[in-house]
């Protein structure tokens, strides 16, 4: 959501639509993906409200107070030239993301990122299987391609 008032507002619409509906909860799915559509949903109404253009998942983390923290990926090695090039290339995966059209962008972080099955995914954004896998499809597709073009201008 880009920031932390964002993030939270978001967070307590969704939870508020949570407990309001959890009587229509009807058991065809687990509360997980019910949950989590909800979440979804509820952001992708923020940032239409909000008119943002951009989701980033590695951006630095606005903890209020004028603290912040930055979301690391752990590394077990003690090679500091292998440690460069995993945070050059987590960066420029990232990077990437944050390019395409939110649509693939969601489905990317749902299914490759947060590890959802298509199943969860398809209940999640509320379309078909097929839906999900061909969306999917397009959306590592148009990711490859800017991977590429990203790693070409910068040899």
């Amino acid at each position: 959501m880009r920031n932390v008032e964002d993030a939270e507002d978001a967070s307590q619409e969704a939870l508020i639509k949570i407990f309001k509906n959890i009587n229509n909860f009807n058991m065809e799915s687990t509360f997980k993906v019910w949950m989590y559509r909800i979440v979804v949903n509820t952001c992708i109404d923020f940032k239409r409200r909000k008119s943002l253009n951009t989701i980033s998942i590695d951006e630095t983390i606005d903890l209020g107070s004028g603290r912040e923290i930055q979301r690391e990926i752990s590394d077990e090695s003690s090679n500091p030239d292998a440690l460069i090039e995993r945070n050059y290339s987590t960066q420029l995966v990232n990077d990437a993301i944050n390019m395409l059209e939110d649509d693939f962008k969601t489905i990317i972080i749902l299914r490759d990122i947060k590890g959802f099955t298509y199943d969860e995914v398809s209940q999640i954004l509320n379309c078909n299987l097929g839906t999900v896998k061909s969306r999917l499809s397009r959306a590592r597709k148009s990711l490859k391609e800017i991977l590429e073009k990203e790693i070409k201008a910068d040899s």
